[in-house]
């Protein structure tokens, strides 16, 4: 599952050429069985495409790179998109738990934004289930959930008590102390993961380790819930339910809390509701927080002052396709936040608002 720490490996690497294919995939049959098809399709296109433009000598460790990546591709699992960023010495790819269109793009850097709008728009969240055999962490994308595996997680407790014997003349608060030291150890990893967004967090265990890591952890204001158990070896399916049925209830707060902003910025008069204004004061760095309807989308256009011009339609390489996810990328980049509400929550508000620092 993409990420941001991810999305800022993409947007570091610049070298040409760089190759981004990206398509919708489908999770069931027999949707799925056209996703192949259209994966030979669009890499097809990109061969095609290279080699107007470079050398067979140039191309030959990239088209390497590309054949590897596409074998790599485990159709009966993918989701509902598929993105392939391939370099002479860099090759990834990930599924998306959002639709993207299907395109090639050949560029000196990857195309990311489809992959930035779809985060936009989803629910995200982390799932960390303590154990001393094998801490784990879950990306969380909607209804969608994918183990992290790298070279932090899984976890494992090492030493006395774990992978030795404890000392003879140990009690229980020796055992104790051992496990919160390895706690303080994950929450120390986990903050890499936590670092770039507040995104909440649903901490999972039995009770004794979950209380102990709420103890030593600097990430306890994330905690959104908890589910107590020992998730050692259970499938991300069976967790699917019990961390979903939290985040819905996270999601519905901070709905809430949302509009509640939105009021009390209405009364103090410091929020606009046009996303023309909303662009140009999330330019100047005055957007705090940005309320958007989950389902607003519009074409515009940038004017030569820099201004946001409303079009009738997409299309043409100097419109933007969705000037909303436009505007959502300003805020975050002036450290602002983003709200999605539902349809008709900002009715009176021409479905877009922002409240203003200043």
């Amino acid at each position: 599952m993409i990420t941001r720490q991810d999305l800022k490996q993409l947007q570091s690497l610049i070298k040409v050429p760089a190759l981004s294919i990206l398509l919708p995939t489908h999770r069931t049959s027999p949707d799925n069985k056209q996703d192949p098809i259209r994966v030979k399709n669009l890499v097809d296109e990109a061969t095609g495409r290279l080699a107007e433009e470079f050398s067979s000598r140039e191309l030959e460790p990239l088209l390497k790179q590309l054949e590897t990546l596409v074998g790599e591709i485990d159709y009966p699992h993918t989701l509902d998109g598929l993105a392939l960023y391939v370099g002479h010495d860099f090759a990834k790819l990930y599924y998306l738990p959002f639709a993207v269109p299907a395109r090639v793009v050949i560029d000196q850097t990857f195309a990311t934004r489809d992959l930035v709008y779809g985060m936009h728009r989803a629910q995200r969240y982390w799932v960390l289930l303590l154990s001393q055999a094998s801490t784990r962490l879950l990306a969380g994308t909607g209804e969608t959930l994918e183990e992290v595996s790298d070279e932090n997680f899984l976890m494992q407790m090492t030493g006395p008590g774990a992978t030795t014997a404890l000392p003879y003349d140990s009690d229980s608060s020796y055992m104790d102390d051992r496990h919160r030291r390895f706690f303080q150890q994950v929450d120390r990893a986990l903050t890499f993961y936590m670092q770039d967004e507040a995104l909440p967090l649903i901490v999972g265990g039995v009770v004794r380790q979950v209380s102990f890591f709420q103890e030593v952890s600097q990430h306890t204001p994330a905690i959104a819930g908890t589910l107590g158990g020992n998730f050692d070896k259970a499938t991300i399916s069976e967790i699917t339910p019990e961390v979903w049925s939290i985040v819905q209830t996270v999601r519905e707060a901070q709905r809430v809390d949302a509009l509640q902003v939105l009021d009390n910025a209405m009364s103090a008069q410091a929020v606009v509701s046009t996303i023309e204004e909303a662009w140009r004061l999330a330019q100047e760095g005055r957007g705090k927080l940005l309320l958007v309807e989950k389902n607003y989308h519009i074409p515009a256009i940038l004017t030569e002052n820099g201004d946001l011009e409303l079009v009738e339609q997409a299309g043409g390489t100097e419109v933007m396709d969705d000037a909303v996810d436009e505007v959502i990328e300003a805020v975050l980049a002036k450290g602002g936040n983003v709200a999605i509400v539902d349809d008709g929550a900002l009715s009176n508000h021409h479905r877009i608002a922002l409240t203003l620092r200043y």
